[in-house]
């Protein structure tokens, strides 16, 4: 089975212009932007047959291009990652049994989340697009709830039934905890990661969709398969003592350093 991973970066993001850009300072007090750290991300999953960053913008792919990223060019009407990847798919600019969506907010995203994306699509055949789901450890847990009270959309968070299929995937944190909750172990929220697998006929269907009103009002484009019926599989992943935050919001950048800063 062929995999190619596709990392779909726009610059005219709403909340933060120009982030696939944005530079994060490294270990070695150098600086490193967030579209080249999330490539080389994609670099180190095992099993792998090809790595492009997949953009509209002339910037984002000279800056790639700069790195050794190889670059496919999608139109501006692409409204989002999945529909640029399944541009590129119907173009015929790849061909691939199993296409990963690493979208490039997500630099912290360890390799073996890819890993259990596909094996999971490896093992059954019938699941046609799969994304991974980290329970929530107390850091994160309050990441959440801290964006939230301060009125910023933050990371997603998903609920799931006992088979693994989406139920839900929501911008405020699900499911509804009391403040004075106290956990006896990890809250039970489930941080939605910015990962997602397909086979090439579940990205075809995608680009036959219109958007929904949960798609529109959310502003996420997973949810148009919900929307449409088709299944989501969630594959819980461990995350194995790391901590896993992406870059939604400036206020993002000083965060994913101090994780950075913490590997030392």
């Amino acid at each position: 089975m062929t995999t190619t991973i596709l990392i779909p970066a726009r610059y005219a993001s709403t909340r933060y212009p120009g982030k696939p850009l944005a530079l994060l300072r490294q270990t070695d007090g150098s600086k490193k932007s967030l579209i080249q750290m999330t490539w080389e991300a994609a670099q180190s999953v095992a099993g792998v047959d090809e790595v492009y960053v997949v953009t509209d913008d002339i910037r984002i792919s000279d800056a790639a291009k700069a790195f050794g990223a190889s670059v496919l060019m999608t139109s501006p009407e692409a409204e989002n990652g999945t529909a640029r990847c399944a541009e590129a798919v119907a173009k015929g600019l790849i061909e691939a049994d199993l296409i990963i969506n690493l979208q490039g907010d997500a630099p912290l995203t360890p390799p073996w989340f890819l890993d259990a994306l596909i094996t999971a699509m490896t093992a059954d055949p019938t699941i046609g697009m799969a994304t991974p789901v980290l329970r929530c450890d107390a850091e994160t847990y309050r990441l959440f709830t801290e964006d939230r009270r301060a009125g910023r959309v933050g990371g997603t968070t998903a609920v799931f039934d006992n088979n693994r299929r989406a139920l839900y995937f929501s911008k405020e944190v699900l499911p509804y905890i009391a403040p004075d909750t106290v956990f006896a172990e990890s809250p039970p929220v489930f941080h939605h990661v910015g990962v997602y697998a397909y086979r090439p006929d579940a990205l075809a269907k995608y680009a036959t969709w219109t958007p929904g009103p949960l798609e529109q009002h959310e502003g996420l484009e997973q949810l148009r398969f919900l929307e449409q019926g088709q299944p989501v599989t969630c594959v819980e992943v461990d995350a194995k003592g790391r901590i896993f935050w992406e870059l939604n919001n400036p206020e993002d950048v000083s965060r994913i350093e101090s994780v950075l800063e913490r590997r030392i």
